[in-house]
């Protein structure tokens, strides 16, 4: 009988869920507590999730990313109503970019098989909460 060669590849495989940093806070403003309180069942869900993934000894890495305030369009969807309210959240301070959320998930891309980047929270360096 042959001889029989098995080659096994091992594949990297990752799992990010976006979040925010309302999802590591509590904001006392009841304009955006259903918004926090699902941040905080993303941030729950992710954990659990790594952990299930971890006793099925599989390689996926799971990262959560928690950006602060990001210049995107949603403090206008957010305030339709109040265009300027959503201009003057962009312009109090430096806020994040798209490009800064990219550069963390090649951040946890770019770590050894072995270091899981459970969780990056992003926040502009002026941002309090």
């Amino acid at each position: 009988m042959g001889r029989f060669h098995v080659r096994i590849t091992l594949t990297l495989s990752f799992l990010f869920n976006f979040s925010s940093v309302m999802g590591h806070i509590f904001h006392p403003s009841a304009r955006v507590h259903f918004y926090g309180a699902t941040k905080h069942a993303v941030t729950a869900l992710t954990e659990g999730v790594r952990q299930e993934l971890r006793e099925l000894k599989s390689c996926i890495r799971v990262t959560s990313i928690s950006p602060g305030l990001v210049e995107t369009e949603f403090a206008y969807r957010a305030n339709p109503d109040n265009p300027e309210l959503a201009a003057k959240a962009y312009s109090q301070f430096k806020v994040l970019e798209a490009e800064d959320i990219a550069r963390a998930v090649i951040f946890a891309l770019s770590a050894p098989a072995y270091v899981q980047v459970s969780e990056l929270v992003v926040r502009p360096t002026e941002q309090l909460l």
